[in-house]
């Protein structure tokens, strides 16, 4: 639930800040009449995240046995290699994010009118719902319990939708560039679990090997169905058994990214700066 829920958190708020910063720029800028094209834009956005999510499952059920775990394994794939690339895209975006927001918005009001509008704000939301439901089913699949998954990731993007209606209210405010860099640490972890889950998926079908070579067998403390064995399994994906191609690939994905994650932009740390924009401009 832990991951799933950060998975919700850090997506939906992302989703939740691009909509807050159009529709306080369309108010600032005396456009109210385009903010429900944004409405539009963003719904739809909305329910096409929720039908690739019902895609995924739709077609893993329909697999044959030996063909789903090409399917899940392929997923997970996928899914590690759009979290780490928002993970990274975020970090360097977080401080001018509006900005950027706000004259794309300029330029698709100018060039296409309403529908342009809607079409933007269906994009920059359709990216993050889209990341969120291939990287949900993925995570969900790696836990085995969808269940308690879902639950997580409501509550996570309930959370999101929360801080981005108070920050559009004016009522709260936070440091994106800290926000991004915590939850983004924590999601190397995750996303380093959907790997170990990934290669697990792809040796199972003989596609890598190594299956039977067990580096750790932690069998006799994550007992399938315990507490514990729960708690490390929705949090790092970690199962009781772990192969050694499985042990090598999330140790140096947890490290080389976190390197270069944590690494200092061009010599100075990442920390606010006099040029930054750490928190949406209120209204």
């Amino acid at each position: 639930m832990l991951g799933n829920y950060l998975i919700g958190l850090r997506e939906g708020l992302e989703a939740a800040l691009v909509v807050s910063i159009l529709l306080v720029y369309l108010q600032r800028t005396n456009r109210q009449a385009l903010i429900r094209w944004v409405t539009y834009g963003v719904v739809s956005a909305v329910f096409a995240s929720i039908l690739v999510a019902l895609a995924l499952e739709g077609v893993s059920s329909e697999l044959e046995e030996t063909a789903e775990p090409i399917f899940a394994g392929t997923v997970s794939f996928l899914a590690v290699i759009f979290v780490t690339w928002m993970i990274f895209w975020m970090k360097k975006s977080a401080r001018t994010i509006s900005t950027d927001l706000r004259n794309r918005l300029d330029e698709a009001a100018v060039a296409g009118g309403k529908i342009a509008v809607a079409l933007m704000a269906f994009v920059a939301v359709i990216r993050e719902g889209a990341e969120t439901a291939i990287f949900y089913w993925a995570a969900s699949q790696a836990t085995g319990n969808s269940t308690v998954s879902l639950v997580g990731l409501t509550l996570g993007l309930g959370t999101a939708v929360a801080l981005g209606w108070a920050i559009y209210e004016s009522s709260a405010s936070i440091n994106l560039p800290k926000f991004f860099r915590v939850t983004g640490i924590l999601l190397v972890f995750v996303a380093a679990g959907v790997l170990s889950y990934g290669i697990h998926e792809f040796q199972e079908v003989g596609f890598l090997p190594g299956e039977d070579n067990v580096f750790l067998d932690l069998s006799s403390v994550l007992t399938e169905g315990s507490v514990l064995s729960t708690l490390v399994a929705g949090v790092f994906n970690i199962k009781a058994t772990t192969t050694s191609i499985q042990a090598i690939a999330y140790v140096v994905y947890i490290v080389l990214v976190l390197y270069i994650f944590l690494k200092p932009v061009d010599g100075r740390p990442f920390t606010r700066s006099k040029n930054t924009e750490p928190t949406l401009i209120s209204k």
